[in-house]
């Protein structure tokens, strides 16, 4: 656990959140009326069975996905009222996402990777290439930039994952399952990673089926029936 002097005010705020899908002719409420807050710097594992909605719940904090109803707030600014183009902005700015699959781009190299999120940030070019060598540096994957993903191991990937979703220095970092497919020393590596991360400062909510991982947290959320249990 980490002892953060945490800040009084949200970063996030959700109030009776519901999402829910057509199946059939049939809907299917994935969440109903689920509300969490977050703090600056905190840690957040958010776990339960499986398809009880727990990706669908960070998708939904991440902004990429709208809730069917509720409120939602991000740095007290609505999002539930945003515009897509603001949407957009505020998720390309402030949020780093970690994904189980890494959705790494095939045809970009390594150094290419980390280089996108920069481009849509509109960083100049001399920039973007100090801060991608710096964190090449930093994961000790300099002597992989060259690369192309089905050329990296599982963990390699997963490490450059990490590294692409950190370079623009997001407030708020989504990992869902971010070890699922590694052995765990790599999972370790990764934990330890984000670890370090958060006790910089940067707020992270994590999908995790791991009790391991689940520790690295400052609090628990149970999803249950699309309800959360705190």
């Amino acid at each position: 656990m980490h002892d953060h002097q945490l800040a009084s005010a949200p970063l996030i705020e959700a109030r009776g959140i519901c999402k829910g899908f057509q199946n059939e002719g049939s809907r299917i409420d994935i969440l109903e009326g689920a509300s969490f807050h977050l703090s600056p710097g905190e840690t957040v594992a958010v776990v339960g069975a499986s398809g009880i909605g727990k990706s669908t719940f960070l998708h939904i904090a991440g902004m990429l996905d709208n809730p069917s109803n509720g409120e939602y707030f991000f740095m007290d600014e609505p999002v539930h009222k945003m515009s897509e183009k603001k949407l957009s902005m505020v998720h390309k700015l402030y949020i780093g996402f970690v994904f189980q699959q890494y959705h790494l781009i095939d045809e970009l190299t390594v150094f290419e990777n980390l280089e996108t999120p920069l481009l849509y940030q509109k960083v100049k070019a001399p920039e973007r290439r100090g801060r991608v060598a710096e964190i090449l540096d930093r994961f000790n994957i300099v002597a992989k930039k060259d690369l192309f993903p089905n050329q990296l191991s599982g963990g390699q990937q997963q490490l450059v994952a990490v590294a692409r979703a950190i370079i623009t220095n997001p407030k708020l970092i989504l990992a869902d399952e971010p070890t699922g497919n590694l052995h765990s020393e790599q999972g370790r590596e990764i934990m330890e990673i984000l670890k370090k991360l958060n006790d910089d400062g940067t707020t992270i909510i994590q999908v995790t089926h791991s009790d391991t991982n689940a520790k690295y947290g400052n609090r628990i959320i149970k999803l249950n029936d699309g309800w959360i249990e705190k």
